[in-house]
């Protein structure tokens, strides 16, 4: 990932270990994958993780509202920005 990151400019930042506030919005986005799909899911190979995890997301970008977003989809939420801006 460093050699990614440099090749690419971006700096990375870390949490400070036993401070999962700092980055809350990804800390509660790992707890819900964990409980809705990783934790439900048995993975045959790797194939089988990937169709069950993009259906995960899509789900999660698609179909679900989000109370950050004004109980917006992302998908809404970007629909309705790009629109905004035209």
């Amino acid at each position: 990932m460093d050699t990614w990151a440099y090749r690419n400019q971006v700096q990375l930042e870390f949490i400070r270990p036993g401070k999962p506030v700092e980055n809350h919005y990804i800390e509660s986005f790992n707890g819900r994958l964990r409980d809705e799909c990783l934790n439900l899911n048995l993975f045959f190979d790797l194939e089988d993780a990937q169709e069950k995890l993009d259906e995960w997301r899509k789900d999660y970008n698609m179909n679900r509202p989000h109370g950050s977003l004004g109980e917006m989809t992302p998908f809404e939420f970007v629909q309705y920005h790009n629109t905004a801006r035209i």
